[in-house]
């Protein structure tokens, strides 16, 4: 399908949402910005149809907004790290991190109720942390979800997402591992040390990071688009992931600096608490259902990734 179509998008100034935003921009599709400070969306991501002010966890006029979409694509959500060093995981930014996914996409399904001519298609944001932290076990998307405070959160947001069905709706949750942006997230905060000659492995080194280019990325979620055989869980990692000392030592290589130095795993606990889960563990997420429905990754190794973002 290459028909142009109204699209509702919330969490647009995003890391994913920036990226999502300028590829539906550049084949013509007709966005409405979802955003609690529309005026401030307007200066970063000029070109929308519209920009709507939105409170999730209130239904107001915005409502009226989702009358004759074509489709929502929901990335809305505190940010679960800024980069490796963020917001340390304190109970009540644990709570807002979950509260921002769980009432907010709530607030979206209940507002479709009262609309007449709905959108056919949800897309929710979800993420690789669905399936906890496994291992070296290959996590597709029939892979039971983890007990861990991310795992639960996403089960939680996807299932606010799901409730959407019975008002008809074609629901997709796009599982998300580490999306690649040399200009910030995590691939910016792990270029700092190996900039300064300093990099390494962050221990253990054989957990595996689940990672995807931008323009993958951005590529699934538009194929979610325009696919309606695309339902339900979709990973969005690309097809071959890596252990962190290999992803430390390509990374390295790519930068020209050495990947010698390695990271304590209690040396990231006293820094980062909780939250230093998310590197000292992993998970090994493949994308087998999106290859199943024909999507074709630009980018299915690591090294030429890199080289593409990093030049």
């Amino acid at each position: 399908m290459s028909n142009t179509q109204r699209i509702i998008l919330t969490g647009a100034t995003g890391l994913i949402g920036r990226k999502l935003f300028a590829a539906l921009r550049e084949r013509g599709d007709e966005l409405v910005v979802f955003s609690r400070n529309p005026e401030a969306a307007r200066k970063s991501l000029p070109g929308a149809a519209d920009y709507v002010a939105w409170q999730p966890n209130k239904t107001g006029s915005w409502a009226a907004a989702l009358e004759g979409a074509d489709a929502i694509i929901n990335l809305a959500g505190a940010p679960i790290s800024q980069g490796v060093i963020g917001p340390r995981w304190t109970p009540s930014y644990k709570e807002e991190i979950r509260s921002s996914r769980v009432i907010g996409t709530r607030g979206l399904v209940q507002a479709l109720a009262d609309v007449s001519k709905r959108p056919k298609v949800l897309i929710n944001a979800s993420s690789a942390g669905f399936y906890g932290y496994q291992g070296e076990r290959i996590l597709d998307e029939t892979a039971p979800a983890g007990n861990d405070f991310l795992a639960r959160v996403c089960v939680d947001w996807e299932r606010e997402a799901a409730a959407a069905e019975a008002l008809g709706l074609r629901v997709v949750y796009i599982r998300t591992g580490l999306v690649l942006d040399a200009s910030g997230g995590a691939l910016g905060q792990m270029m700092l040390p190996f900039r300064m000659r300093a990099g390494g492995p962050i221990m253990p080194g054989t957990q595996y990071y689940s990672w995807i280019h931008p323009t993958d990325e951005a590529g699934l979620f538009r194929f979610a688009l325009d696919h309606e055989a695309v339902t339900g869980p979709i990973n969005a990692t690309a097809p071959n992931p890596e252990m962190n000392r290999d992803f430390s030592k390509i990374l390295g290589e790519v930068l020209g600096s050495p990947s010698w130095l390695a990271v304590p795993e209690f040396s990231l606990r006293l820094t980062l608490g909780e939250m230093a889960d998310l590197v000292i563990k992993g998970q090994r997420a493949l994308p087998k259902r999106a290859q199943e429905l024909g999507y074709q990754f630009r980018f299915t190794t690591l090294r030429p990734a890199l080289q593409d973002l990093l030049g």
